[in-house]
């Protein structure tokens, strides 16, 4: 197992290098990014843009910009940015400097990869601020719900799953089989708003709060009274993320039980004397659960990463998820390719942890006698 493990690590580097290559080529090609952005809003806003350059302290671009749009615009030259007639090409080759987009396409992303080795993500375009604190900053809120929704879906899902294979085709079984799919049907964001209209609006009932992780006054809460306040805050997003996720979990724990239960060694197990509960969580249990451990890293990545983004804007939670969506709409590429990397890497040492309890649930599973 350790020498398949260590495979496995080594191989996270190619996968790494080859997700991020793909993604740069795309983005290459993507129309508009950061200096059209910035081009765009000196046009039409430039006083704001100044005082926002300005603020940074940076490359002394503010100075020059309330010049470069006023009469010399006869002197400017067309260039190879949309809507950027009226200013000095020279001002566009500081914008380009700025953003490093003076360099060959290859050497930007050669020198992305190596600071991201040592987890160097720069700064953000649009925010004086380092990517690295911006994703600590938004990660309390992704962790809050993506770890709630794992727990509180498995928690509930798998006992009801083992539930409905024993008792498969009885009443119990099928009125809640209706419910679950009446759950998965109703779409995740719309449930969030029906609980915020009747929980939390002032038309039906104020019974939770309809927006952000904590009260204004968390500081002066007792320790009991901030962990209160927290669950308060999270019951409605939870809730609505994992109405759906039920569905799935139950049925895929339902079928895999199914499928053990009908094999010939519980028979076997049945005929030696053992009860129902020692054929059931002795024999079946540790097969069964293999196929729920499989999709575990997928339900990992999708629960923190990319299932809240409604959920966050609802509920004006500011996570990772709605962090990922702005900056891609307002091309901050430093924060978009190091939310890629950061998911993709722990996509992949989740997929290696996943492997490893494998082993541990049955260890009659040998990953050494295959090929990575």
């Amino acid at each position: 197992m350790a020498g398949y493990l260590l495979k496995r690590l080594l191989l996270v580097i190619p996968t790494l290098f080859g997700i991020m290559l793909f993604s740069f080529i795309i983005i290459q090609f993507a129309p508009g990014g950061p200096v059209e952005r910035m081009i765009a809003e000196l046009m039409g806003h430039s006083s704001s843009i100044v005082s926002r350059m300005g603020g940074g302290g940076g490359d002394g671009l503010a100075g020059g910009a309330g010049a470069q749009l006023g009469g010399g615009a006869a002197d400017a030259v067309s260039s190879k940015y949309r809507g950027a007639q009226g200013l000095d090409p020279k001002f566009i080759k500081e914008l380009e400097k700025q953003f490093g987009f003076d360099k060959p396409a290859h050497e930007r992303f050669f020198l992305m990869m190596k600071n991201y080795l040592t987890f160097d993500f720069g700064k953000s375009y649009f925010r004086d601020v380092s990517v690295l604190d911006l994703i600590k900053e938004k990660l309390p809120v992704s962790i809050s719900l993506g770890l709630w929704m794992m727990l509180i879906t498995y928690l509930i899902s798998i006992p009801l799953g083992i539930r409905k294979a024993v008792n498969d085709g009885t009443p119990f079984d099928s009125w809640t089989s209706a419910v679950l799919v009446i759950g998965y049907a109703i779409p995740g964001f719309l449930f969030a708003v029906l609980l915020l209209i009747l929980f939390a609006g002032s038309s039906f009932f104020q019974w939770f709060p309809s927006r952000g992780l904590f009260s204004d006054n968390w500081d002066e809460l007792s320790f009991i009274g901030k962990v209160g306040d927290y669950m308060w805050h999270l019951a409605l997003p939870i809730i609505a993320m994992a109405i759906g996720s039920f569905t799935a979990m139950t049925f895929l724990t339902k079928n895999s039980f199914l499928d053990e239960i009908r094999k010939q060694y519980v028979v076997a197990a049945r005929a030696k004397g053992l009860n129902e509960n020692q054929v059931l969580y002795g024999h079946v249990f540790r097969n069964a659960m293999l196929l729920i451990i499989a999709g575990f890293p997928a339900a990992f990545i999708g629960a923190f990463f990319s299932g809240a983004l409604l959920i966050e804007t609802i509920f004006s939670l500011d996570g990772l998820g709605l962090l990922a969506f702005e900056s891609i709409e307002k091309r901050d590429y430093p924060v978009v390719f190091a939310s890629l990397y950061i998911f993709s890497l722990v996509g992949l040492i989740v997929g290696i942890v996943t492997d490893f309890v494998y082993t541990l649930v049955d260890p009659r599973i040998d990953f050494e006698t295959r090929e990575v």
